[in-house]
C-alpha cells in the first residue's frame, strides 16, 4: 500500500522510488556525469544514551488524574483561545476548545510520525533511499523508527484517556492539513521528483522548533499527564533535531545539480505546509461552538492575520533556515527569492 502521499519504501520493483529517482536524474540536464558529491561531514551521534534515555525505553505511561481540575492545553499557545468573542464563551465551551486543540495536536503526531516520518526513517534503515550514509548513521534511524512509532502510541493513548474523561467527541479531519499540502505540493513536481520532496518535508518537520513542544511541559496550569507526555515527546525530537540536520547535507550534497535547482525554490512551501494554520477547520470549530459566521471571520481575521503567521513561521524555522542555507540553498536565486516571497527571511516580511 502506498499510503495517502504515494510514497512506499522498500519495494524493489517500485521504480518511482527515492533511489531511482536520485540514480535517473544523476545526469539529467547536464549532458555529462554529475559533479562528485562534497566530501560528507563527520557524523556524530545524538543517540549515544538512547537505550538509558529514550522515552520508550524508560518513561513510564503517562495517566490523567481523575481528580486534577486543569487545563487540556496551555491556553497561551491555542491562538484562538485568546480572542475576547472566544473568552467570552461559558466556561465548559472555553475548555472544550483547548481539549479539541489537543486532540489535533495528538492526531497530528500520530499521523506524522506514522504516515511521513517513519516511512523516511524505513527507508535510511534499509538502505533503500540512494543516499550513501555511514553506518552509525543508518543504525539510528532504527532507533528514531521506535521513538517516532512510541510517540504515536502515547499520542493515541492520551487521546482516548481524556475522551473517555471529558466526554468531549474529538472534532479531527480525516486527513491533516500538513498531508494535504503536501501532496498537492508533489503533485506540482515531475513524477520522478516527488519522493525527494517528501525528504525534504521530513527534514523540515524534525527541525523546526515547536512552541508546543517547549512551553507546555512547565505550564503548570495543564495536567500532569498532558505535560509530561509533551516533555517526553521533546526530549526524543531533541535528537531527532540533531540527526535530520546531519541528514540534509548528506542527502543535498549528494544531488546532482539540476535537481538542487529543482527542488530548492520547493523548500519554502514544504516548511509552511507544515506551519500555516488549518483556517477552514478552524472556522468550522468557531461554527460549532455558537459563534456566528460574521463572528468567526473577525477571530480568523484578528488571529490568523498573515503578518502574525509568517512572523510565527519565520521564527519557527529559524533554525531550518539555518540549515538549509550551511547547504547552498539560499545561494539559488529562485529559492531566495520564493524565501523572500513567502517573508520566511529575516527582514523581508510580506507586502
Amino acid at each position: 500500500m502506498c499510503g495517502v502521499t504515494g510514497l512506499f519504501i522498500g519495494c524493489p520493483a517500485l521504480t518511482a522510488c527515492p533511489k531511482a529517482a536520485l540514480a535517473a536524474l544523476a545526469t539529467a540536464g547536464t549532458g555529462h556525469a554529475a559533479e562528485p558529491p562534497a566530501v560528507p561531514p563527520e557524523y556524530r551521534t545524538p543517540f549515544a544514551t538512547w537505550f538509558e534515555r529514550a522515552s520508550v525505553r524508560q518513561a513510564p505511561r503517562r495517566v490523567l488524574d481523575e481528580g486534577e481540575e486543569k487545563h487540556s492545553f496551555s491556553p497561551d499557545l491555542v491562538p484562538v483561545a485568546g480572542h475576547a468573542l472566544v473568552r467570552a464563551l461559558p466556561g465548559d465551551v472555553f475548555e472544550q476548545v483547548l481539549t479539541q486543540h489537543l486532540y489535533r495536536y495528538l492526531d497530528f503526531t500520530t499521523k506524522l510520525e506514522h504516515l511521513v516520518v517513519n516511512r523516511t526513517v524505513l527507508g535510511i534503515a534499509h538502505r533503500t533511499l540512494g543516499v550513501d550514509l555511514p553506518e552509525e548513521m543508518v543504525f539510528d534511524a532504527y532507533k528514531i523508527y521506535c521513538d517516532e512509532a512510541y510517540h504515536a502510541v502515547f499520542s493515541m493513548d492520551l487521546l482516548r484517556q481524556v475522551r473517555a474523561r471529558t466526554g468531549i467527541a474529538p472534532r479531527l479531519a480525516p486527513e491533516p492539513y500538513f498531508m494535504t499540502r503536501l501532496r498537492r505540493l508533489q503533485e506540482s513536481l515531475a513524477p520522478e521528483l516527488r519522493p525527494l520532496a517528501e525528504l525534504l518535508f521530513v527534514v523540515c518537520s524534525e527541525t523546526l522548533i515547536s512552541a508546543t513542544l517547549a512551553e507546555v511541559p512547565d505550564d503548570a496550569r495543564v495536567h500532569a499527564a498532558v505535560r509530561d507526555t509533551i516533555r517526553d515527546h521533546a526530549q526524543d525530537e531533541g535528537r531527532h533535531h540533531a540527526y535530520f540536520a546531519s541528514f540534509l547535507k548528506y542527502l543535498w550534497h549528494q544531488l546532482s545539480p539540476p535537481v538542487r535547482r529543482h527542488l530548492a525554490p520547493l523548500l519554502p512551501d514544504l516548511v509552511l505546509a507544515f506551519l500555516h494554520p488549518d483556517l477552514p477547520s478552524v472556522r468550522e470549530e468557531l461554527l460549532a461552538y455558537g459563534l456566528s459566521a460574521d463572528d468567526s471571520e473577525q477571530v480568523l481575521a484578528e488571529v490568523y492575520d498573515e503578518r502574525k503567521v509568517r512572523e510565527h513561521a519565520r521564527g519557527t524555522a529559524r533554525l531550518t533556515l539555518r540549515y538549509l542555507t550551511s547547504v547552498g540553498v539560499l545561494d539559488d536565486p529562485a529559492a531566495r527569492d520564493r524565501f523572500e516571497e513567502l517573508g520566511l527571511l529575516e527582514g523581508a516580511p510580506p507586502e
